[in-house]
């Protein structure tokens, strides 16, 4: 009996397919969730043979619901999209299993017997890999960061930074009231954020040029950057000219 999962933020569309999965033998419903965070917990816990997996989702796609999997064995996945036809050419050149809303019961067959026939989970898993490289590609610039912190899952889009301070090895995410610890370098998370939003102004600072209020003359060259929320950071000697451009 092999154990599926169910994740669509729809319930209309979760319905559907236990609708299928009812008339279909040696098929086991074991969970479902309704956005990306709670579909992460879900599979996790339950680890299931196969999963159906909706990508445009709350909180966290589809695909980045996979990116945050931690798992031994990774389940077999089906996904449901109402995606742009440039996705579908992706799922079809990487030969991955998915189901075009709306779709019927026989579409539906053929998919499921494709998705337990046709590959391994680690065969499937590498297509997945480079499906995601594809569509990372496409849409070049972080636009979330899942933050873990205290056994909780946050979502933080990037457009909510104002700076981001180094701690070591990791940086420190500041957005409004709130300061989120991550776990990355700057100069690695640097180059995922969109170069005409975020500046690097240190070494040790970037900030997001949408919250820059002002830029002071301090002594010796150097000038002091504020910030919208009163933050008050050093320009770097080396870092002047690239801001500066930016407003040329």
């Amino acid at each position: 009996m092999l154990r599926i999962v169910i994740i669509d933020d729809e319930p209309p569309a979760r319905k559907k397919l236990k609708m299928f999965l009812k008339n279909t033998q040696g098929f086991e419903i074991v969970g479902e969730a309704g956005d990306g965070l709670e579909a992460v917990t879900v599979i996790q816990n339950l680890r299931p043979d196969l999963i159906f997996l909706d990508i445009q989702m709350p909180h966290l796609t589809g695909f980045e619901v996979l990116e945050e999997l931690e798992l031994d064995i990774m389940p077999k996945v089906i996904f449901t999209t109402a995606y742009d036809q440039y996705a579908i050419k992706a799922f079809e050149i990487q030969a991955l299993d998915y189901l075009l809303k709306p779709f019927d019961e026989e579409r539906f067959q053929e998919a499921l017997k494709r998705a337990l026939t046709k590959t391994s989970n680690q065969d499937q898993l590498t297509q997945i890999n480079d499906l995601l490289l594809t569509l990372k590609n496409k849409q070049k610039y972080l636009q979330r960061i899942l933050l873990k912190t205290n056994n909780r899952m946050i979502v933080l889009k990037t457009d909510d930074i104002n700076w981001i301070d180094a701690e070591e090895k990791y940086v420190n995410l500041h957005a409004g009231k709130h300061t989120y610890l991550h776990r990355e370098n700057i100069s690695s998370l640097e180059q995922q954020l969109d170069p005409e939003k975020f500046i690097r102004i240190h070494r040790s600072n970037i900030i997001n040029i949408d919250f820059l209020q002002e830029i002071t003359p301090w002594t010796h060259g150097d000038y002091v950057i504020t910030l919208k929320d009163g933050t008050k950071l050093n320009l770097g000697r080396n870092y002047k000219d690239r801001l500066l451009a930016m407003f040329s």
